[in-house]
C-alpha cells in the first residue's frame, strides 16, 4: 500500500497508456494531456490497454516515484470517460489496487497457490 499523507489528491488517467511509458514521459502526460502539475503531490493512475496493469506516478516533495501493479486475473475497475482525469479517494484507490469494484466490493478473485 503507497502511504498517502492527508490532502493528497488521487486523480485516474481515463482512457488507456502506452504502458512503455517511463516516469519522465507519464509527467509530461500528466503536465500537457491533464493540464495538472505533476510535481504537486498528487497520485496520477494510468491504466494500460489490456486492463490488467496500472502504473502510478507520485511526486511525495523529495521526489518522483513511479509504482506499478499487475493484476494476475481479471481486470482493473475504470471509468468509461475517455479523455481527460477523474479524482477518487484513497480508500477507492485502495479498492481498485485490490481488484475490487468500489461501487460493489467484493474481491474478485484470490489465487489457490503458489505455485
Amino acid at each position: 500500500m503507497i502511504p498517502i499523507p492527508s490532502g493528497v489528491r488521487v486523480w485516474i488517467a481515463t482512457g488507456h497508456t502506452d504502458m512503455r511509458r517511463g516516469m519522465q514521459s507519464l509527467a509530461l502526460a500528466v503536465q500537457e494531456s491533464l493540464k495538472r502539475d505533476p510535481h504537486g503531490g498528487d497520485l496520477y493512475i494510468f491504466r494500460g490497454r489490456r486492463g490488467d496493469l496500472v502504473k502510478i506516478l507520485w511526486h511525495d516533495g523529495l521526489g518522483m516515484s513511479l509504482y506499478a501493479k499487475r493484476l494476475d486475473r481479471g481486470k482493473f475497475i475504470w471509468p468509461s470517460v475517455s479523455d481527460g482525469a477523474i479524482s477518487i479517494s484513497a480508500a477507492q484507490m485502495a479498492y481498485m489496487l485490490e481488484g475490487i469494484d468500489c461501487r460493489n466490493p467484493q474481491l474478485s478473485w484470490r489465487p489457490q497457490s503458489a505455485g
